[in-house]
């Protein structure tokens, strides 16, 4: 089941109408999960950093052994003619993907060098309504490391332990969890990265291998210094998020969403997480000027 509405499908050298099929039993991809993806947004008629996204989407196959097959400037310009059929005003989230398609030694590696899938799938996702925010919890789910798991890549085998936290904070009554990595310090949320505001300073998590630090949270870091505010990536512990004063989370779904609270320890929406959302998008808005 799709996520959004009024979906169109870059497919085979052409777009389509509709949510189109695009996987086959046998492929790779479907009974192996060699599938990779990246997630960029289009919101305010402008698509933030989707050079990047385009370039990980590559870089995220190279490390399932994917052979990547599309240069990130031409799917650059795919997606802009794809946008074309959506209104100025629409939120669009955009879906590059790639699969392998055959197997090479003993099945499990895709192919050196084999065919490989590419598709791009455009949803209109709204963009999250003034006021929304996020409640935390702790999980006793954790992020791995790479000698267990591709976290090198925005893979779609990672998803899986992500939905076990959400599921185990939903039925805890919250919204998201905080989540620890190998060693037991704060690493990110179950689907998006962290940051805490302290005395007018904003702290997150150093990015250590357990979890994809995103082009999002690299903006919101470059944005916040450019104005004035000083930014540590470092070691968190959980006591530090609720010795916090203002915590939010950066996604490229959402951008910035507030949190309100962690487990029994309550915020407001301060100032910082205000700022760092009103930054991101007048960076965007002059970035495509």
């Amino acid at each position: 089941m799709a996520v959004g509405t009024n979906i169109r499908t870059y497919f085979q050298g052409a777009w389509h109408d509709g949510d189109l099929p695009i996987m086959r039993a046998a492929d790779h991809g479907s009974w192996l999960g060699t599938t990779v993806f990246d997630g960029a947004r289009f919101a305010h008629g402008l698509t933030p950093d989707l050079d990047r996204h385009c370039a990980r989407a590559n870089a995220s196959a190279e490390a399932l052994m994917i052979t990547p097959t599309m240069d990130a400037s031409d799917m650059v310009d795919i997606i802009h003619e794809g946008l074309g059929a959506y209104a100025r005003d629409a939120a669009v989230y955009i879906r590059p993907m790639y699969w392998a398609i055959e197997g090479g030694p003993l099945g499990v590696m895709p192919k050196v060098g084999g065919e490989t899938g590419f598709a791009i799938c455009l949803e209109e996702v709204p963009m999250a309504p003034p006021g929304a925010s996020a409640r935390l919890t702790r999980t006793r789910f954790r992020r791995p490391v790479l000698e267990d798991a591709v976290v090198n890549a925005k893979a779609g085998c990672l998803y899986p332990n992500n939905a076990r936290m959400i599921a185990e904070a939903r039925a805890k009554g919250f919204d998201n969890a905080l989540v620890a990595d190998a060693l037991g310090n704060v690493a990110e949320t179950a689907t998006a990265n962290v940051f805490a505001v302290k005395d007018g300073e904003v702290f997150t998590p150093v990015a250590n291998g357990t979890f994809l630090a995103g082009i999002t949270r690299a903006r919101h870091i470059t944005n916040l210094r450019a104005d004035g505010v000083r930014v540590h990536e470092t070691v968190m512990s959980f006591q530090d998020f609720h010795d916090a004063d203002e915590v939010f989370l950066s996604g490229n779904m959402m951008k910035v969403t507030p949190v309100t609270a962690f487990d029994d320890t309550s915020y407001q929406v301060g100032p910082v997480t205000r700022r760092v959302l009103e930054m991101y998008w007048d960076w965007a808005a002059s970035d495509a000027a």
